[in-house]
């Protein structure tokens, strides 16, 4: 019995997976074994054309590939070069010793060349903590060399390869794909007005909080949303990974591999559920995944359908969501800030008293209703974003940059990761709970005072109340103090009491 070895993703993660091959006298036949979707089950015919393209007969013995452990499903087209391999190395054409010392994935054409598939980051840092090398597609090859603990090789067919592995005409490592740089093309100055907004969107990212702004059609919403990754620092290395490693198994990175920039997903109103949480053939990431350690945007957020809405108040909370299928439990990262836009009623007309709105205001209970309490319930931030006067127009742009609210944000950041150092689960004030809340987020006499007056005369939830305390903490961080002062939790509340319900 000759072997190779590949991966299994598991959610973000690979798994090992050992790709055994025997060859037996009998009737002549290819099979596949071990768990495998349609796709890797027809690798026999993908293998046995690329083999042949190299004029190698395959031998007239009945061939069985077993994918161990068999217990753990198998999908996805990369199994095809493991398992050509292990059937070359049982043939004797490549050494078997040389074939064991690498994580081979990559899908196979029919003349043997070498297609890129998704999933060569994780590989990489699978292959490395196995302590082997990895071979995959050239074009694949720039993402995986980015796991510098292992030697990546990329090549363009399977006879590259062969000459490799015999030693014939070794491949070069792979070098790391450029680094695209930080795009700056949408600045905060080019908002004009708003300036409540604009607070509030710093106040956002530097704690991140959830935030969600109402307001007439063409108030500004997306505007302002799309202006938020401009104010969030630079991914650190590891949350760099860990986004990658997401947009990997998806299939989303291009040949730069990890980039720096946060983020920043937009899904449609007409997304289904399995495109928002994730799921679908192969249990892939959802949106509220790739939009990992950066911003997710849902824009006409009661356009969505109620049960998707539903879905995303786990993963608002826990910053994970597990992705559960009749063969498949995977687990994916979901640490996100979560922006949404919504118009104040179905018209978008409510507060505009020279187009009145004739279903006033029962049209606005009935459009927002569709978002549910305890999903409102989870934003922490919530104001109206009015119409822009027309003479605001056509004033020249005033206020900060994007880079120079970032600064702030990167301040405030600091203070937050110096605070919870010794927390694994908690890198800034939207994480806190329990009694490091109670710590950290504790006000003043007269900050406590007002909370409490407040949380009994418009029935704040516990949550809610909490929520409160999260965002004073971040405005007090913002400001640089270390006590929570009355002013900071004033302005807290006046971000949570709206006449937005929940």
């Amino acid at each position: 019995m000759l072997r190779t070895h590949t991966i299994a993703f598991q959610g973000a993660e690979a798994a090992p997976v050992e790709v055994q091959c025997a060859m037996a006298p009998g009737v002549p036949g290819f099979s596949i074994v071990g768990l495998p979707d349609k796709a890797v089950s027809e690798a026999r015919e993908r293998v046995r054309a690329a083999i042949g393209a190299l004029r190698i007969a395959l031998p007239t013995q009945r061939i069985t590939i077993n994918l161990s452990p068999a217990d753990m499903p198998k999908a996805g087209s990369h199994y095809d070069l493991p398992i050509a391999l292990a059937v070359l190395a049982a043939m004797k054409a490549v050494p078997a010793d040389r074939v064991e010392d690498y994580v081979s994935m990559g899908e196979l054409s029919l003349d043997g060349k070498l297609v890129a598939v998704a999933g060569a980051l994780p590989a990489a840092l699978c292959a490395a903590e196995e302590g082997r090398g990895l071979l995959c597609a050239s074009a694949s090859a720039p993402e995986a060399a980015w796991i510098e603990a292992t030697a990546v090789h990329g090549a363009r067919s399977l006879s590259d390869i062969m000459r490799h592995l015999t030693g014939k005409t070794p491949l070069r490592l792979a070098q790391p794909g450029r680094l695209p740089p930080r795009s700056e093309a949408r600045d905060m100055r080019d908002v004009k007005g708003q300036e409540r907004a604009k607070r509030v969107l710093e106040i956002a990212a530097a704690g991140r909080h959830h935030l969600l702004m109402t307001g007439a059609p063409g108030a500004g919403k997306s505007m302002l949303a799309k202006r938020l990754p401009g104010l969030l620092p630079d991914l650190s290395p590891r949350e760099a990974l860990e986004t990658a490693m997401v947009h990997s198994v998806a299939g989303l990175l291009d040949g730069a591999g990890i980039s720096r920039d946060r983020p920043f997903r937009e899904p449609h109103h007409t997304a289904s559920q399995a495109a928002i949480i994730g799921g679908g053939r192969g249990a892939q990431p959802g949106e509220v995944s790739l939009a990992h350690n950066g911003v997710l945007f849902m824009d006409e957020l009661p356009e969505f359908a109620p049960s998707v809405l539903n879905t995303l108040r786990q993963p608002m909370e826990t910053g994970e969501v597990m992705v559960s299928r009749a063969n498949a439990h995977l687990r994916y990262p979901c640490r996100f800030l979560m922006v949404a836009a919504a118009n104040p009623c179905r018209c978008g007309y409510l507060s505009d008293a020279s187009r009145g709105c004739a279903q006033a205001p029962i049209c606005s209970e009935k459009y927002l209703g569709r978002i549910s309490g305890p999903m409102m319930d989870r934003f922490d931030l919530r104001i109206e974003i009015p119409a822009v006067p027309y003479a605001d127009l056509d004033r020249p742009p005033e206020g900060d940059r994007s880079a120079e609210v970032r600064d702030r944000v990167i301040a405030a950041r600091q203070i937050q990761a110096g605070r919870y150092a010794d927390l694994a689960d908690t890198q800034l004030n939207a994480d806190i709970e329990g009694q490091v809340l109670d710590e950290v987020a504790a006000p003043d006499t007269e900050g406590r005072d007002m909370l409490l007056k407040a949380a009994d005369m418009f029935g704040l939830s516990a949550r809610g109340y909490h929520r409160i305390l999260r965002v004073a903490r971040t405005i007090a961080d913002l400001d640089g103090c270390t006590q929570i002062r009355k002013p900071h939790v004033a302005e807290a509340l006046s971000y949570r009491i709206t006449t937005v319900k929940g």
